[in-house]
């Protein structure tokens, strides 16, 4: 708006000079408080953005570092790894996607290192690592977290998973090659010598039940570890035991 003034008019002119002065600075300060707050609107608008796509996502590449907590990762020595320890229905520690993956040596040097996943059939329109070959037994947005701790004497291997059926039995088992939309891909069941049966001495076998929630853990235990490049996933099987349909798949990178 333009402030029209009357020169002539003497003292009427000086206060429609007042009028406009005070118009125009009342427009400048709202000007300055809209600018002052739009950066702050934009940083929370990205934010919330970028928590949207990694809800998404769910998982991400993994991480090294000394998992001696320096980097946000629990140290399997300190305390970091027990919140991982078995048992169907303990909920201690973190949730599966509620964190990055981390990996690294740990204090004892030994190894240490976490992949969790959320759940999608294949050709989903946002990749994941973990896919869902029955979304009645693993539903979408179910999820997965790997754990994989191995020092000088023992290789461990861990594994939480969130939003199954209650009060299920399921089997699960390391295989030899990543995920794909075929449940077939994944290949044989990792076995640290080649044997003409399945058992869970000579492979890692993760069966659980899942709790009144859907909730399920488990961890097998080794004196050998993974030969380099040999263990690549784990399977979800609707049964336990040595086979069973393959209903579920996440890719793991595991260390030899």
């Amino acid at each position: 708006m333009t402030a029209q003034v009357d020169r002539t008019a003497g003292t009427a002119g000086t206060a429609g000079t007042a009028e406009a002065a005070g118009v125009a600075g009342a427009a400048e300060a709202a000007g300055a408080g809209r600018a002052a707050r739009a950066p702050g609107t934009v940083r929370r608008r990205v934010l919330v953005g970028a928590a949207a796509l990694l809800m998404l996502t769910g998982g991400a590449t993994i991480a090294h570092g000394a998992a001696d907590g320096t980097d946000g990762a629990p140290a399997p020595d300190g305390g970091g790894h027990a919140a991982h320890s078995t048992g169907t229905g303990a909920s201690t520690g973190t949730g599966a996607g509620e964190a990055g993956p981390v990996g690294g040596a740990s204090r004892s040097g030994g190894f240490y290192m976490r992949a969790d996943g959320v759940f999608s059939p294949p050709g989903s329109f946002v990749p994941s690592d973990a896919l869902t070959y029955d979304t009645a037994l693993v539903p979408a947005a179910a999820r997965i977290e790997i754990t994989q701790y191995a020092d000088r004497t023992s290789h461990r291997v861990g594994t939480r998973l969130r939003g199954l059926v209650p009060n299920r039995a399921y089997g699960m088992h390391v295989h030899t090659s990543p995920c794909a939309a075929d449940p077939a891909s994944a290949g044989p069941h990792y076995q640290h010598r080649a044997s003409a049966t399945a058992d869970p001495v000579n492979e890692v076998w993760l069966d659980f039940r899942t709790d009144r929630n859907g909730n399920g853990e488990a961890e097998a235990r080794h004196e050998w570890g993974f030969r380099d490049g040999g263990a690549r996933s784990v399977i979800v099987h609707d049964a336990q035991g040595g086979a069973g349909k393959r209903v579920a798949c996440f890719t793991v990178p595991f260390s030899s």
